[in-house]
């Protein structure tokens, strides 16, 4: 399969491209290395730990250059230079993953937002279109805004609140509106809380490990137990991977996660199993996130045969474990 990443070198980007390269996948990586990545870390070298977050990026382009991956560095708002490297490529499937990954970010910059992430996707959609490959969205948890269950299922009404999870939501209206008018092969995917390698993203599990490594307390926001769906890279990319496999997966939504929501609490817990003097830190909650829990996996595990392997105490010992060597 010929597979183009917009966005291929960013966090979850780059992760997908070396899985697909290991099963022998042919792969394009469209990244204008400027959205959490090389150019905007060294634009904010005053940033805590931007020389770690440089070396990090810097090791995701080293290992997609030793796996074989191909790297166009190439700025996806800009739609004629896009159209010239897809269609050169000529790709079986376009996942479209650019975008603004962070809601406190994207409440302060709405502009920048929405150009890199609704901008890019009208972009990499009518690409998409012309050469007839199957096209995958990456969406998130947020289009549910807050959780009024325990749990949400893909058929659950969609109440984004805020400029990212809005974005995401419009996005996916855009996605469907191309599916339907053009009869474009088309998924949609939301994921929550990611973690793992090389993220400079500034999540949760991210920043508790960090402090940790400090000696600093971990900043805790509300009581701590607010839940997530806290997921492993690594389970989503083996979910996108049976996206690509499976016509199933065309003109369907999937929720994309671990299955199984964690509090805060849980999660500082684990991580002070690993660094027993660590503290923990609490503060006023974050009004601009909204409140989540778990995303039913029932579809994506009928459909694709979708079965995350990482609880969150197997995932956050392989990144603690990274992390330190890492920070060494």
């Amino acid at each position: 399969m010929k597979v183009a990443l917009i966005g291929g070198a960013g966090f979850v980007g780059h992760h997908l491209a070396l899985a697909l390269r290991a099963r022998g996948d042919d792969v394009l990586c469209c990244d204008s290395l400027a959205v959490n990545n090389v150019l905007s870390v060294i634009s904010m070298a005053e940033m805590p730990h931007a020389a770690r977050y440089l070396a990090m990026v810097c090791e995701r382009l080293a290992l997609l250059r030793a796996a074989g991956a191909s790297l166009e560095v190439v700025d996806a708002r800009d739609y004629h230079a896009l159209s010239r490297v897809i269609a050169r490529f000529s790709a079986d499937a376009v996942v479209q993953l650019a975008a603004v990954s962070h809601i406190d970010r994207a409440n302060k910059d709405p502009h920048s937002t929405f150009d890199h992430s609704l901008r890019t996707l009208e972009n990499a959609l009518d690409v998409t279109r012309a050469i007839h490959a199957h096209f995958v969205y990456f969406s998130s948890s947020t289009v549910y805004g807050d959780f009024r269950a325990p749990t949400v299922w893909e058929d659950t009404p969609c109440q984004p609140k805020g400029i990212y999870g809005t974005l995401k939501l419009a996005g996916e209206l855009i996605v469907a509106a191309y599916r339907d008018t053009y009869e474009m092969p088309a998924t949609i995917i939301r994921p929550c809380a990611l973690y793992g390698p090389r993220c400079i993203s500034g999540r949760v599990p991210q920043k508790f490990i960090e402090a940790a490594l400090q000696g600093e307390p971990l900043a805790i926001h509300g009581d701590g137990r607010a839940e997530h769906d806290f997921t492993s890279v690594h389970d989503l990319v083996a979910g996108v991977l049976l996206v690509l496999n499976k016509d199933i997966a065309k003109g369907e939504t999937f929720n994309l996660t671990a299955g199984a929501s964690r509090t805060l609490n849980a999660l500082a817990n684990i991580v002070q199993g690993a660094f027993p003097t660590v503290t923990l830190g609490y503060a006023a909650p974050d009004p601009e996130k909204p409140s989540r829990g778990t995303l039913a996996v029932t579809k994506a595990r009928r459909l694709l045969g979708y079965e995350p392997r990482y609880t969150l105490e197997q995932g956050m010992a392989d990144y603690i474990a990274w992390y330190r060597d890492f920070w060494k």
